[in-house]
């Protein structure tokens, strides 16, 4: 039976004490908080690790204190190390079915390195990118949608499968007014497509970037410079798709043309429009969920791979809004 408690052992090879300590972290606060996340209870002495707890649960916590002395050898273990760790070990998955042979996470290759998906809604997320040519990532901050998305387009791009990418956003306040924003179009609306800009640079470089740009491989420009267009073979993102209305939403996918792929990414609960513009994410939610070519992916608050505190801030909203009184206003 699933809810069974079971005993396993662990020893972990070599029996490097500085490594042991930077796993346990001080008072065993790491070992602690793998418990708290999983149900189980871990114990050691020394090298030998023992954990009782529900069978798949306490074999998730395997997973993970093995993956965490791995990576012991070549960085000091933090609390957010672990929470990532947590987060790599698939575990809802592994603890919603069988885990005798996990999936292995789908990775991406660019020139600085891997990016490998953390937990089974990016798994799937990044599965839907690869199959199909439209696709919704909707979910909070922090859960990887945007960083996702142009790690695929980056990825799409050194295999040559798109010519260039394009990046887009709204350029809409998060709630306040700026006021007049000097510089030319492009210094603008910079501001807006700033967490765009950082993902790139992240994983091509500075340089390669402003090279790209130049030559206009790359492209990142506001919303409002797709309209008219027809976007062959690119791969196009559009970021904070909450704050589209629903004519500018409609517009940007129907720009797509032939050999193109399209991310269009959001978190509904985040909406800056005026209170009598209505979001065009939400509309397409209504609109498009059962068209056929269209994937959707939703991330909630277990999917945050940012400071845990962010998880639980994440959690506490939404069960505010599903507990407050409706709005009649």
């Amino acid at each position: 039976m699933p809810n069974t408690l079971t005993t396993l052992q662990l020893q972990l090879e070599p029996d490097d004490n500085e490594r042991l300590a930077s796993l346990c972290g001080q008072f065993d606060e790491h070992l602690r908080q793998i418990e708290r996340r999983l149900g189980v209870e871990l114990a050691n002495r020394g090298n030998h690790f023992t954990i009782l707890g529900p069978e798949r649960a306490a074999r998730a916590a395997v997973k993970v204190v093995q993956s965490l002395f791995e990576a012991s050898q070549e960085e000091v273990i933090t609390p957010e190390r672990v929470h990532l760790s947590l987060q790599d070990s698939n575990i809802e998955s592994m603890l919603a079915a069988d885990a005798s042979s996990p999936e292995v996470a789908p990775a991406l290759r660019t020139k600085r390195g891997v990016i490998r998906a953390r937990g089974a809604n990016q798994q799937r997320y990044l599965q839907n990118i690869s199959q199909y040519d439209i696709n919704f990532g909707i979910g909070p901050a922090g859960t990887g949608k945007t960083y996702l998305a142009v790690a695929c387009a980056v990825s799409a791009l050194e295999r040559e499968e798109v010519r260039r990418l394009i990046l887009a956003r709204p350029a809409v306040e998060a709630g306040e007014k700026l006021g007049f924003l000097p510089g030319d179009m492009a210094q603008k609306v910079d501001p807006y497509l700033r967490p765009l800009y950082d993902a790139l640079y992240e994983m091509l470089g500075f340089e390669r970037v402003a090279k790209l740009i130049e030559r206009n491989v790359i492209e990142v420009a506001p919303l409002a410079f797709m309209r008219g267009r027809t976007l062959n073979d690119s791969f196009i993102i559009l970021d904070e798709a909450q704050n589209t209305t629903v004519e500018q939403i409609k517009m940007f996918l129907t720009r797509v043309g032939f050999g193109s792929k399209v991310v269009v990414t959001g978190d509904i609960t985040q909406i800056d429009l005026p209170r009598n513009k209505e979001s065009g994410l939400r509309h397409v939610l209504e609109v498009l969920r059962e068209v056929e070519g269209i994937s959707f992916t939703f991330f909630g608050a277990h999917d945050v791979v940012r400071h845990p505190l962010v998880q639980r801030i994440v959690a506490a909203y939404e069960a505010w809004d599903q507990n407050r009184p409706p709005d009649y206003s």
